[in-house]
């Protein structure tokens, strides 16, 4: 048996293969849009793609069936309660798949969603009897298990499904022999649950010593524990989920449409007429300089999920991107569902050369700096854009916590006659959020340079400040400036 897992750091993503050296068939478990790295295993392992399987309808990212459908012929199969606008094979609780020395057998797992399922994998050369893995899809997670809150605006219940994951993990997970190796679809980052695990894969065994989830609880007490506590959902998450529902353009079509290279004059009209311009190049190049009322999200971070946060889906997207970067933005957009992007500025940031009135930068200050502005009268504002629990946890003395994604519907909060410095963890969201700001028409906008991390090591460290938090843009240290 061949059996593999793909990992997409950016959204905390697990993906599988399991294919069969005997009859050259293969399935592939939740993939991710982009699909291209199956097809050049399936192509190198000699496999014909016959199964394509979604545990559950992803909130998280679009996923790739229908891709693979498209490019492979083969068929999709869902859960059984499953409903979905295109041709599927519904899979019912215990139902068995054989190619070659391969099995799969269907578990019906609701809890994280009414649709999810779990497969247990057998490799029959090695045992017939006892399953090697299971792919527990968003049920089972090492260190947690799946949110049950994220069908609220399907009308779903989230405690009703709290109490079905329940019954699916101690009844059909937790079933399996204890050595079972576990591979979830998601890892750390991942805002299907609260407390994922780095770690890839995991057996049940250890599970149920160290996951919060799977220790001796009543069913009422579980449903409590697992229902509290979860992080804000953000709102794109029921779009991609009813996507991931229906029949929509395939990647390749989006890429066709979305490549087109466009000059100064272009943008500028499609910017006037109310499309977003996305600047996608780190915060620093981005600081640096700028096309007037861009948003920096940069690739560099949470890309995919940010640019889900704060985009709006139904308005064109031009790309500001380092040449050569604009077809990986367009897929990473697309992974999230974002495919009204119209085209991107041909050459990057060299097309402006000519028209430096079109630019604008960013103000950066570094903690030295900030801890000086702090002890003069007219002090800045300062503003963390980090989550509300980040911020309860620890923060800068008299700093406004606005979390990112609420940012653009609280500017009302902001005072205009002030200075305002922003800062996050570490500089990604503080440039996004000094993007959004200067984009609403704020004025004196300063971006902490290595964010909440280097304040902390600088306060408690003070010995010990790393040359990055002392950086100001373009190399200078403070000591160079004026």
């Amino acid at each position: 048996m061949i059996f593999k897992q793909y990992y997409l750091q950016s959204l905390s993503h697990a993906s599988y293969m399991v294919g069969d050296k005997e009859s050259h068939i293969a399935a592939i478990v939740d993939p991710q849009r982009d699909i291209d790295q199956y097809l050049t295993d399936l192509d190198s392992h000699q496999l014909h793609l016959r199964y394509i399987f979604l545990t559950h309808f992803h909130a998280d990212f679009l996923a790739g069936h229908l891709e693979l459908h498209h490019h492979t012929g083969a068929g999709i199969f869902l859960g059984s309660h499953a409903k979905a606008n295109y041709a599927f094979h519904p899979l019912h609780h215990g139902y068995e798949i054989e190619f070659g020395s391969t099995r799969l057998k269907i578990l019906e797992t609701p809890g994280h969603t009414p649709e999810s399922i779990s497969i247990v994998v057998y490799d029959l050369q090695e045992d017939p009897e006892q399953p090697s893995a299971i792919l527990t899809g968003d049920t089972l997670f090492v260190g947690d298990v799946g949110r049950p809150d994220l069908m609220a605006s399907f009308g779903v219940n989230s405690r009703t499904l709290a109490g079905q994951l329940y019954d699916s993990l101690h009844h059909h997970i937790l079933a399996q022999p204890p050595q079972t190796k576990i591979f979830p679809a998601h890892g750390a980052g991942s805002l299907c649950g609260k407390h994922l695990s780095d770690q890839l894969s995991s057996t049940l065994e250890d599970e149920q010593l160290t996951n919060y989830a799977l220790k001796q609880m009543s069913k009422q007490t579980f449903i409590d524990v697992v229902t509290a506590d979860q992080l804000e959902a953000p709102a794109y998450f029921s779009h991609v989920a009813f996507l991931n529902r229906r029949e929509h353009p395939i990647l390749e079509h989006v890429l066709t449409k979305a490549y087109q290279p466009f000059t100064v004059d272009q943008v500028l009209h499609e910017k006037s007429g109310g499309a977003q311009i996305l600047d996608v190049r780190s915060p620093k190049d981005f600081s640096m300089g700028h096309l007037c009322g861009s948003v920096n999200i940069g690739l560099s971070g949470k890309f995919e999920m940010w640019a889900g946060i704060l985009l709006d889906r139904e308005t064109p997207i031009i790309l500001i991107c380092d040449p050569g970067q604009e077809r990986g933005a367009i897929i990473r957009l697309a992974r999230v569902g974002l495919d009204q992007i119209k085209g991107f500025l041909n050459h990057g940031m060299h097309a402006l050369a000519s028209t430096p009135e079109l630019i604008r930068h960013t103000n950066r200050m570094t903690v030295t700096h900030l801890e000086e502005h702090l002890m003069q009268a007219d002090r800045p504002h300062l503003l963390d854009v980090r989550g509300t629990h980040e911020w309860e946890t620890r923060h800068i003395d008299d700093s406004r916590n606005i979390p990112l994604q609420h940012l653009s519907t609280r500017l009302e909060e902001i005072p205009r006659d002030h200075t305002i410095a922003v800062y996050c963890s570490s500089g990604y969201r503080s440039s996004i959020a000094a993007s959004i700001l200067e984009h609403h028409d704020f004025n004196n906008i300063v971006d902490l340079v290595g964010g909440f991390d280097a304040w902390e090591e600088a306060i408690v460290n003070p010995s010990l400040h790393s040359a990055e938090a002392l950086q100001e843009p373009g190399g200078r240290t403070p000591q160079e400036t004026s």
